[in-house]
Order: C-alpha cells, then sequence, then structure tokens
C-alpha cells in the first residue's frame, strides 16, 4: 500500500521517464570485466602505446649512441706510440697551414686525455707565444648545453673542474672578468673543434652533450647579426675517427664542419676551406 506523498513521487518519476529522448540513454556495451582485479581502462591503454612508439628523431639518436660507443672503444684500444705520433702530425699541419697562419682571433678546445681526443698542447702554446692572435677557450657552466669562450693569455689561466677537465676561470688572476667571445669587439676567424667521429662531406658526431653545436649555432647567429664572415670550422681527428659519409646520422641541431685535419692531412670540405688554399 502506498501512502499518497509515495504515490505523487512515483508519478513525477514516470513522467520524467517518458519525456527522455530515446538516444540519450547509452547504448555503449559494458567494459569486459577484469580477471586480474585492475579496473579496464581502455583510453589509457591507447595512450600508453602511442607514448612508447620510438619517433624517426629517437631512432637517429640511438644511432649516434651506437656510434659513440664503438668508436669509444676504438680509441680507448689505440696504440699509445701511434696516438703520440697522430698527435704530433696534426698538430704539425694545423700550426702551418694558412687558415691558421693568417687568423687573429681564434676559439680551441683544450684536450683531455681522459677522453681521448687529439692533442691541443703545442698549437696552444703557439698561439700564446704569437704576439698578434687572441685566444678562447671552452668553460662549460651547466648541464643544459651552455658554454662560453673565455679570452686566456696563458696557459696557467687555465684550472681544473669537477671533472678534471682544464677549463679557465671566470676571472683573471687581478680578479677582473675574462673576455666573452660573444661580447668581442671583432670577429674570430676560426674555430678548432673537437669531436668523436667525422666524415669527408661535413658531418660531425660529438659527445652527447650538444655543447659546441649549441655555442656554434648561436655565434654563427651573432656573426651574420653583425655582417662578419663566417668563421672557418676545422675539427682534428686521428684516422680511427674518420667513418664513411653517411654513417653518422644527422639531427636538427647538428653544424658541420668547414675543414678536418687528420695525420694524413687537410681535407677541405667546404668552400670557404677550399678558398684559404687558393
Amino acid at each position: 500500500m502506498m501512502f499518497p506523498s509515495e504515490m505523487t513521487i512515483m508519478g513525477l518519476l514516470q513522467r520524467l521517464v517518458l519525456r527522455i529522448p530515446p538516444n540519450f540513454i547509452q547504448t555503449t556495451a559494458s567494459p569486459p570485466p577484469s580477471t586480474t582485479g585492475i579496473p579496464f581502462l581502455r583510453s589509457s591503454t591507447t595512450m600508453s602505446a602511442s607514448s612508447t612508439a620510438a619517433t624517426p628523431l629517437d631512432t637517429l639518436f640511438n644511432q649516434k649512441k651506437s656510434l659513440r660507443f664503438k668508436v669509444k672503444k676504438e680509441l680507448k684500444s689505440m696504440d699509445p706510440v701511434l696516438r703520440s705520433q697522430e698527435d704530433e702530425a696534426i698538430q704539425r699541419i694545423v700550426l702551418e697551414s694558412p687558415w691558421f697562419k693568417s687568423c687573429s682571433r681564434l676559439c680551441a678546445y683544450i684536450s683531455c686525455s681522459a677522453l681521448r681526443e687529439v692533442d691541443t698542447y703545442k698549437v696552444l702554446s703557439e698561439i700564446l707565444k704569437a704576439v698578434r692572435k687572441k685566444l678562447y677557450v671552452p668553460r662549460v657552466e651547466d648541464k643544459n648545453s651552455f658554454m662560453r669562450m673565455l679570452n686566456i693569455s696563458r696557459i696557467d689561466d687555465l684550472i681544473a673542474n669537477s671533472m678534471d677537465i682544464l677549463e679557465p676561470a671566470p676571472c683573471d688572476a687581478e680578479g677582473n672578468e675574462r673576455e666573452d667571445v660573444m661580447f668581442a669587439s671583432g670577429p674570430v676567424d676560426l674555430f678548432i673543434l673537437p669531436g668523436l667521429a667525422f666524415d669527408k662531406s661535413g658531418r660531425r658526431l660529438g659527445r652527447g652533450g650538444g655543447y659546441y653545436d649549441t655555442f656554434l649555432t648561436k655565434y654563427q647567429e651573432l656573426a651574420r647579426d653583425q655582417q662578419w664572415k663566417k668563421p672557418l670550422f676545422v675539427a682534428l681527428s686521428y684516422s680511427s675517427q674518420i667513418v664513411e659519409d653517411g654513417v653518422i646520422p644527422i639531427t636538427p641541431n647538428d653544424v658541420f664542419i668547414d675543414a678536418l685535419v687528420s695525420p694524413s692531412g687537410v681535407i677541405p670540405i667546404t668552400q670557404a676551406a677550399n678558398e684559404m688554399y687558393v
């Protein structure tokens, strides 16, 4: 038996149901019951599958990583006597090259034996002894690919950082800030660059931090804004670091080199490098 108030409520509900459009009622089948006790989440499962799929860029970075591993292994097994001979030959070629002799401002890396980079000690020493050459060397500021090139006037200006790699202190012995090449009054003529692998088309494989590619891109932008001539990008390479053309994968931020110096001589790549020999 229903009381009057209950009858009134039931009547209202019946009238409300009759007014609901038929297509408003969902007819989608319920998800299958879980056999593991975990709720069924159709949309999140689809998102997870798409987010883990490798992109073409991921593939290129993985190829670079694989090539770095291979080259590092070859450098580690390089005979010390051969390494010393190639260091001597490469530095002699640099010092005798017209593009080195004619430059007045240049940026050069400070070689690290632990990283098995081509030695630059003799080149740096000759630059610092020269009256009309100004040298800038790298200082890493953070782990976000931020690197500066600061002016030094002697080898003693270098100190070991946390990774035991030599770099300039931000201030000189008198407490004055060193000149940053990005704020120099004139252009740089030459960059002497390190790397792990190179080819004869100008591709360069770094160590994966992006420091040099980022810096070189910024400096090229500065040179364009100031209407300066683009500096020559020259890399130093052991014989085992030169690979076949096309082996080094290319990603959007990679900067190509103009010339490559190996123990066998200079390999000019761009027109700018070839013009230095005319």
